[in-house]
């Protein structure tokens, strides 16, 4: 065949809708048991499930999403054609604040926008062949999903796990909602950019940090399985912290204040108390003359993130309350401050300072002409003269009884003291925060919770489930004093379900990480109607076996998913701690070094891609590029390349004639069969590594010697051929299943090649009969010995000794030492 010829075999003559239509026809990715009335009696394949986190419904898949899926399907793929019974779900994300928006500027219902969005997303699913079960679609925007977001909030909140507060949040002017502190990046919303405001609001909230050592202890289970990075960030996020908890009286006021040190060592060295500008504890700790001071500076921190206030860089600013704190441990008054640099909602909001071992300290204590006291000696300057806090341990210095002491030695014993006082305690804390809920917009779950004078927060009764959002009689116009559902009045007023009184339901809904924090254990039988999940379908099939999805959802889906998992257990509702035993993170699609964004002009759009070079060219071209964890830069790869490589395959599938389908490999070629099980073996091994470009790598080798084997003169009748071209076209299917299918077909086979099995390596093949030894004498190679590949210890140190040319190197020198490491070195030590 001409070049010309084989560059007109394209891809795109392969009929996708042909293929879509067997594998649908044929149930060809269809688990066995994934509900009681379809379990396959005396089926005993090991189970494995296979998640992609799930997509949300904004446009058309676009690159991002072909990656990823690509990857999770050629995991699913290889675990059907090992044997196992594996189950590769689909479902939409399809709640949330962009679809709302979009409706908004399209001027038209949210569920419109969506569902269409949807049915586009699933025609190019299909279009990019990934071996979905399409029985457990699932949309979370659906009553009869939503209705168990509810059953689950009620769950948590009759144990105390949800509940309600006033607390300063996040919020994002553009779109008119709160943020998790995880949506915040550099002070701006992640969705829109807008410059993030403070504002006290009373929301909703999940008590995650209940499950704060929890959540880093179980972590054990998850070493190896998933990437380290992703566990650091996670450890990070949560931080746990070990101190103390010390009490600082104020002067004129009965309470004191407790705040958390991780350096009850430098107690002695706190010269002044600073307390978070926008906490409460400010305004109860101000004295009259100081109240307009500390008003107007709230005022001027209106519109400052929490990650501005946290800059290191950041000039510090405050303003004195007027009022002091005793410091326990040497009764010395110290003045209290209120500044940004704390935060409101980290713990009491309040904290101890300590200028010259805290940087952020010291640079107040300098904008503010406070002293600076060191009592922990390091060996380093004085702080007080060069600017610079010292933070390592040291010996203890203008710190009483404790002085000569080291660091290590007085923690402890002041520690002790504070207990003994009654004055503090040693203590754990964390960094991580209560999981924030509520939103303020329409497309969401709503909270199912009704607001009574008399009775108070009340839920509402489970058969009375699901809260539906009202269709009608609502403004999506966004508006910061009033959410879409407060404007639903007929859908807000109600009657208490306790009292019968007039009543008000909640017009904040749920966060859609609330929706992904437990989809994966619906899957399993989404119809099920007796709870958000079916016990016997869990039990089968959970937890998730390999999880699939972008490293920026390391600190937020992750760890909520983690936590409801954990919720969920203590419940009495699962028989696991950790929903994903294991992760694999992709990386990003990008153009010539870039994201890709409208702004940049760099997208590069799928569809455009498929249409050109067919979807098997694109998904292999994806993993390809490198490994899953790697970005994937579209410049600089080739699909024009993978539709070359796809036609020789089916070429080599087209000349290996039907009357040798069934002959005997072992009748076949030896030489070419060795060659062919040993890359066989590899990719096998790379397989199970998860290592897929080098798995692809070495498909192209094996179809290059199977090419030559045939334009060589061996003939693509010789069984050894065939056998060969059968175990590519197996191994090709996971990548590229349109051309392996109809190669699978070329070859005599009745479809599909996804119901076969994965190629058997004979390992006796795999195994050279010679290799070459390397005979070294003092460190020099003297000699290259051909010796069988399970030569022995002796025989090979006889056979190296014999040499003629090991004899030259030796001559009358007295040999030391014989190194064996057979079959393959040989190293000779002379004696000097």
């Amino acid at each position: 065949m001409s070049e010309h010829d084989e560059r007109r075999d394209t891809v795109d003559q392969i009929d996708l809708d042909q293929w879509v239509k067997v594998w649908d026809e044929q149930r060809t990715f269809q688990a066995d048991g994934l509900t009681d009335q379809d379990a396959t009696a005396g089926d005993d394949r090991k189970r494995s499930y296979i998640v992609s986190m799930y997509p949300y419904p904004s446009g058309d898949l676009h690159m991002g999403h072909a990656e990823v899926y690509s990857i999770s399907d050629v995991i699913a793929r290889f675990d059907r054609l090992r044997g196992l019974n594996t189950l590769n779900p689909i479902g939409w994300d399809s709640f949330g604040l962009p679809a709302e928006n979009a409706a908004i500027k399209r001027d038209l219902h949210p569920r419109t926008w969506t569902y269409d969005n949807i049915a586009v997303q699933a025609a190019s699913f299909k279009r990019l062949g990934v071996s979905f079960d399409w029985r457990t679609r699932l949309h979370t925007s659906d009553p009869e999903y939503y209705r168990w977001n509810q059953w689950i909030f009620l769950k948590l909140f009759d144990q105390g796990l949800a509940y309600r507060k006033a607390s300063p949040v996040n919020w994002c002017p553009k779109d008119h909602t709160v943020l998790a502190n995880e949506q915040v990046i550099q002070g701006k919303c992640e969705r829109c950019g807008s410059v993030v405001e403070r504002r006290n609001l009373t929301q909703w909230f999940f008590r995650i940090t209940d499950y704060a050592q929890r959540l880093l202890d179980d972590m054990d289970q998850l070493q190896g399985q998933w990437p380290e990075d992703i566990l650091a960030m996670q450890r990070n996020w949560i931080g746990r912290s070990s101190g103390a908890h010390v009490d600082f009286r104020i002067v004129g006021r009965e309470e004191p204040v407790r705040v958390f040190t991780t350096r009850p060592d430098t107690l002695y060295g706190a010269t002044f108390f600073v307390v978070a500008a926008d906490a409460p504890l400010a305004l109860e700790l101000v004295t009259d003359e100081h109240r307009a001071p500390l008003q107007e500076y709230i005022a001027q921190l209106g519109g400052t993130s929490e990650v501005e206030r946290l800059a290191s860089d950041r000039a510090k600013t405050g303003v004195f309350l007027g009022s002091y704190a005793i410091n326990p441990v040497n009764g010395e008054q110290i003045p209290i401050y209120a500044s940004d640099y704390v935060l409101a909602d980290y713990g009491t909001g309040a904290l101890m300072a300590v200028p010259a071992h805290d940087q952020r300290d010291l640079d107040f204590a300098k904008a503010m002409n406070l002293p600076v006291k060191t009592v922990v000696d390091t060996g380093e300057a004085d702080p007080a003269e060069t600017g610079v806090a010292t933070a390592a341990r040291g010996t203890m210095v203008n710190s009483g009884e404790f002085d000569g002491l080291n660091s290590g030695e007085a923690l402890p014993a002041i520690i002790a003291q504070l207990e003994k006082q009654g004055v503090g305690q040693g203590a754990i804390t964390y960094r991580l925060r209560d999981w924030l809920l509520s939103r303020q917009r329409y497309w969401g779950t709503p909270i199912p919770i009704i607001h009574c004078e008399d009775c108070g927060e009340v839920g509402v009764p489970v058969d009375q489930l699901p809260v539906r959002l009202p269709e009608s009689g609502f403004s999506l116009k966004p508006d910061d004093n009033q959410s879409p559902l407060g404007t639903a009045t007929e859908w807000v007023n109600v009657e208490c379900p306790k009292c019968g009184k007039p009543a008000r339901r909640d017009t904040d809904t749920m966060d859609t990480f609330v929706d992904s924090s437990w989809y994966f254990l619906r899957f399993p039988n989404p119809d099920y109607t007796e709870g958000p999940f079916d016990p016997e379908g869990v039990k089968r099939w959970l937890p998730v076996d390999h999880y699939i999805g972008g490293k920026e959802h390391a600190n937020l889906h992750l760890l909520y998913a983690r936590f409801m998992t954990k919720a969920l257990h203590d419940a009495g509702l699962l028989h696991f701690v950790e929903p994903f035993r294991r992760l694999t993170n992709q990386g990003q699609v990008i153009m010539e070094g870039k994201a890709m964004s409208k702004s940049l002009g760099n997208i590069v759009n799928l569809q455009e891609q498929i249409a050109q070079y067919g979807p098997d060219a694109v998904r292999v071209t994806m993993i390809f590029a490198g490994p899953p964890e790697d970005d994937i830069d579209w410049a600089a790869v080739s699909p024009a390349g993978s539709v070359k490589w796809l036609n020789r395959v089916r070429r080599l599938a087209s000349l290996v004639p039907a009357e040798s389908l069934g002959a005997d490999p072992a009748t076949g070629d030896q030489a070419l069969r060795r060659r062919v099980h040993v890359l066989l073996d590899e990719i096998t091994q790379k397989m199970e590594g998860g290592r897929q470009n080098v798995v692809i790598a070495r498909l192209m080798e094996l179809t290059t010697l199977l090419q030559q084997a045939v334009d060589g003169g061996l003939g693509a009748a010789d069984p050894a051929v065939r056998e060969g071209v059968e175990g590519l076209v197996i191994a090709l299917s996971c990548f590229a299943p349109f051309t392996a299918d109809d190669s699978w077909v070329k070859l005599g086979h009745e479809p599909s090649v996804a119901t076969t099995s994965w190629p058997k390596v004979d390992k006796s093949l795999t195994v050279a009969d010679q290799v070459t030894c390397i005979i070294q004498v003092n460190g020099k190679v003297r000699d290259r010995l051909q010796v069988p590949a399970g030569i022995t210890e002796d025989d090979l140190r006889t056979l190296s000794l014999e040499s003629d040319a090991v004899k030259k190197a030796v001559g009358e020198a007295t040999i030391a030492k014989v190194v064996v490491r057979a079959p393959k070195l040989v190293n000779i030590a002379l004696a000097r």
